[in-house]
C-alpha cells in the first residue's frame, strides 16, 4: 500500500478531481439513458394482434455495458493513484498515511480546495478530523 503525506496527496487533487467529474457526468448520463428507457417502455402498448416471440431485453446490452464499463475505469484510474475512492455520490477519496505512528486515511471530498482531515482506517466521513 503506497502512503501518503498530505503534500503527496494534495499534489494529487489537480489529477483525480477532474476524474471524480468525469464519473459523474458518465454515471449520470448511464441514469439518464436508463430512465429514457423505462419511461418509453411504460409508455408503449401492445398493437393488437399480439404475437407470442421470444422475450427480448428492451435495453442494447452492449451500448449500457460499455458506458458501465467506462464508469468502472475511471474508478480504476483514480484508484490507480493509490487513493480509494470510498464513495461515489460525494466524491470522497482516502489516502493511506501515518500519523503519529499509526497507519491513517488522509480524506478528500469533492469540491474542497485540499486534504484537510484524515480518520483512522476503521472509521468513516463521519469521523474526520481536521489536520
Amino acid at each position: 500500500m503506497k502512503l501518503f503525506s498530505p503534500e503527496k496527496a494534495n499534489a494529487l487533487i489537480p489529477k483525480v478531481a477532474p476524474l471524480v467529474e468525469e464519473l459523474w457526468q458518465k454515471r449520470r448520463d448511464l441514469a439518464i439513458k436508463l430512465l429514457e428507457t423505462q419511461t418509453a417502455l411504460r409508455g408503449v402498448e401492445p398493437s393488437p394482434p399480439i404475437r407470442m416471440a421470444i422475450p427480448r431485453s428492451p435495453f442494447v446490452p452492449s451500448r449500457f455495458s460499455e458506458q458501465k464499463a467506462e464508469i468502472v475505469r475511471i474508478i480504476n484510474r483514480i484508484e490507480a493513484y493509490g487513493c480509494l475512492l470510498k464513495d461515489v455520490d460525494l466524491g470522497l477519496l482516502d489516502f493511506p498515511s501515518m500519523r503519529e505512528g499509526r497507519a491513517v486515511y488522509l480524506c478528500w471530498k469533492a469540491g474542497e480546495r485540499e486534504i484537510a482531515y484524515w480518520h483512522a482506517m476503521d472509521e468513516g466521513y463521519s469521523s474526520r478530523r481536521p489536520l
